[in-house]
């Protein structure tokens, strides 16, 4: 998607203004395109090779092995008391300031970021997949980084970057909780309790101020008996979150075991999504639904 993002930053110095109504139309007019054109191709193609191609651009966009790879690596670091490196590479996973993070504060930062992303990274993707095809694929990709883009508080995106936020929370809505239903049935390979999981993020999925995030993070904090949430640092600005979960912090151990139940969702969503892409009629399989 890095194509998209230049040309959404091009989009973004013609279109600013500190204004809802021209961040609405930023949206529109940079994820209007992709859909567009992704809803032609699947259209042309049909059938198998719709199939094709809609597995070759999930294979693209999916972001988890990364995501994987960063966290263990964090997770080593701290486990060596190489706090400085750690710190070093958090902003690969999120965007708080790391300089204040002590050892706790990075393994939670690391273990809430794992959390969301399977969400945005992984079962999102794959979700709208299934359920579209590459218009749904794509167009949430493109929606997901638009919010990463301009998605975020301050002033210069509090009013233009409205739009694009809301967008994303829209198109994670349903993955969310399937993602944080999958976390809480799969807390047993980790150590965990369905019974515990699924309590924690009925109580706490909602303190959480995205409301979808809160949903991931509650459900990976409940499976595996951390507590996650409190107060986070954004380019100096200090936002306070819901408490999530009744453990203690989580350490370099649970970064691990967050991975391993990240990737045990990946595999589960992605076994969903080749039953409902498989469906008679599917649109991913280039079937027609009138």
């Amino acid at each position: 998607m890095a194509a998209f993002g230049a040309a959404a930053a091009r989009a973004e110095e013609r279109l600013w203004a500190d204004s809802r109504p021209r961040g609405a139309a930023f949206a529109a007019a940079t994820v209007g395109p992709v859909v567009a054109a992704s809803a032609e191709l699947q259209r042309r193609l049909r059938g198998g090779g719709a199939l094709a191609v809609t597995a070759a651009a999930t294979w693209t966009v999916l972001g988890g092995a990364s995501l994987a790879a960063e966290a263990v690596r964090i997770a080593e670091l701290l486990q060596a008391g190489d706090l400085a490196a750690a710190r070093t590479r958090l902003p690969a996973l999120c965007g708080r300031d790391p300089e204040g993070l002590d050892a706790a504060g990075l393994a939670r930062a690391v273990v809430e970021s794992v959390a969301e992303n399977t969400c945005d990274a992984v079962v999102a993707p794959l979700a709208w997949g299934a359920a579209c095809g590459l218009p749904g694929l794509l167009g949430h990709r493109a929606a997901n980084t638009l919010d990463a883009m301009v998605g975020h508080h301050g002033p210069r995106y509090e009013r233009f970057g409205w739009a694009a936020a809301r967008l994303d929370d829209l198109a994670a809505f349903a993955p969310a909780r399937l993602t944080a239903l999958l976390a809480v049935a799969l807390a047993p390979a980790v150590g965990g309790s369905v019974r515990r999981g699924l309590r924690v993020l009925r109580r706490d999925g909602g303190k959480h101020p995205s409301p979808n995030a809160g949903r991931c993070e509650a459900a990976f904090a409940g499976a595996l008996g951390v507590r996650l949430g409190g107060v986070n640092v954004y380019g100096g600005r200090a936002e306070s979150r819901g408490l999530l979960g009744d453990g203690p912090p989580p350490g370099p151990g649970d970064i691990r075991r967050a991975v391993t139940l990240s990737r045990l969702v990946t595999a589960a969503a992605a076994v969903l999504a080749v039953l409902a892409a498989a469906l008679p009629g599917s649109v991913a399989a280039g079937g027609d639904r009138r």
